[in-house]
């Protein structure tokens, strides 16, 4: 789906799909589970032919969502990389680094288009709706980040508001997507849709413990980089809260490394790294209780699939990079 007739964009748009540094196709994976667990049963009157072919035409299409997914995601990297004039991805060298800002953001855009190419290709506006919504999401989420007041840097609801547009929201309406596609209910989409929700915003919650936790070798990035760019997240929220002090300290910014250091020594006396983990676990509940909602089948594949996605939202909790 990236292939382009310019040597050189085809190179930058596949750099990440070929480095894996966009992580491990952790996206693409929950989508073609969800498409598994969502399988409608096999009536005994339908013909195996007519049904193996309908239902290989539909996973295709499931599939294309979640190459679609990539590509936004990829594309997002590469701009987000850009915008934070990153060195590194995951450990790989990134790609800003390497052919430059331009060539990096004329990436980007290459695979929005050709994502824009293969939505259009489903021929489902109702689909074309939610993945565009999702893009819009990932520009808003990154646009709260980048111009935050005060007050919106210190509030919990901000935080997660920011969090669902920047991360869940591409792999929820995904989710949702793969449903909508299958033919199924408002309701059974909407179940999709919640598991996504909140299997990103836990994703990103234990992203932002691993920050102060983590180092740079596991994580593949420069460990506390988003509180030396003076990123407030989940554990140091919750750390204000019981440090009213860290205000001061937080409106003071970062540029100060002795500002850091007090900054990391008051999240340390809190409870800050522990709340944001329970926090993650509500939302791996919450994911958890939107699989096991789903209509009851006696599909083997269909059973082995819900049990995946369930261990995942164990793996996103558990996991230390």
């Amino acid at each position: 789906m990236v292939a382009a007739e310019v040597p050189k964009l085809a190179s930058a748009a596949e750099y990440f799909f070929k480095m894996g540094a966009e992580g491990k196709r952790f996206r693409p994976t929950v989508l073609l589970l969800m498409a598994s667990a969502l399988k409608f049963p096999v009536s005994e009157s339908t013909e195996g032919g007519v049904f193996s072919m309908l239902a290989s035409t539909l996973r295709t299409r499931q599939q294309n969502i979640a190459e679609i997914t990539e590509m936004i995601h990829v594309a997002s990297l590469l701009h987000d990389d850009v915008l934070d004039d990153a060195d590194t991805r995951r450990g790989v060298t990134s790609l800003n680094c390497i052919m430059g800002n331009k060539l990096s953001v004329l990436a980007g855009d290459f695979l929005l288009s050709r994502a824009c190419v293969a939505l259009a290709a489903l021929g489902n506006t109702e689909v074309v709706s939610l993945m565009a919504t999702a893009v819009e999401h990932l520009v808003t989420g990154e646009t709260m980040q980048i111009s935050t007041s005060r007050e919106q840097r210190r509030s919990m609801e901000y935080y997660l508001q920011k969090t669902y547009y920047k991360t869940a929201s591409l792999i929820s309406n995904s989710c949702k997507a793969v449903a909508i596609l299958a033919g199924h209910t408002a309701d059974v989409s909407l179940l999709a849709y919640e598991y996504g929700r909140n299997l990103g915003l836990a994703f990103q919650l234990i992203d932002d413990v691993l920050d102060f936790t983590g180092t740079s070798a596991s994580l593949g990035k420069g460990s506390l980089s988003d509180i030396r760019h003076g990123i407030i997240t989940a554990p140091m929220l919750y750390a204000m809260e019981e440090f009213p002090q860290l205000h001061d300290v937080i409106d003071q910014g970062f540029d100060n490394p002795a500002n850091v250091e007090l900054a990391l020594d008051y999240l340390q006396k809190s409870r800050g790294i522990e709340r944001t983990k329970e926090l993650a676990q509500e939302h791996v509940n919450l994911a958890i209780k939107a699989i096991e909602a789903l209509p009851d089948s006696d599909d083997e594949d269909v059973l082995i699939s819900r049990r995946a996605l369930i261990d995942i939202t164990q793996r996103v909790i558990t996991r230390t990079k």
